[in-house]
């Protein structure tokens, strides 16, 4: 099975969330660094749309302006263009297999789609 994270290594979650990928059994894991090569509205869209979840919900709001900036309230259209721009605002570690789409806060949330 792939399993896709789109990984910041200077995120604890994100790291603990990639060993857990690595240690698992036939997973096949490729790594993104999206700080680096941030994913597109698109792209983002599709992902919260797999993982059963507003946005929003996936914004980044430690160390950010996404409060400020009014999108914790707006809609996905605005939100996932924000972030495709601004990659940190992304919540981290999103992770995509055959079996869905999680956002591993905790890391062990990445055990329901393996």
């Amino acid at each position: 099975m792939k399993a896709t994270i789109w990984h910041n290594p200077k995120c604890s979650k994100s790291r603990q969330t990639l060993a857990l990928l690595e240690a698992a059994p036939g997973v096949e894991v490729e790594v993104v660094e999206y700080l680096k090569h941030p994913p597109s509205a698109q792209k983002l869209a599709q992902l919260y749309h797999d993982a059963g979840m507003p946005a929003r919900d996936g914004l980044r709001l430690s160390g950010t302006d996404a409060r400020e900036r009014g999108l914790t309230g707006a809609d996905d259209a605005t939100v996932t263009a924000a972030m495709a721009a601004e990659p940190g605002l992304i919540e981290r570690p999103l992770v995509e297999t055959a079996r869905g789409v999680r956002l591993c806060r905790p890391p062990e949330l990445v055990q329901q789609i393996l």
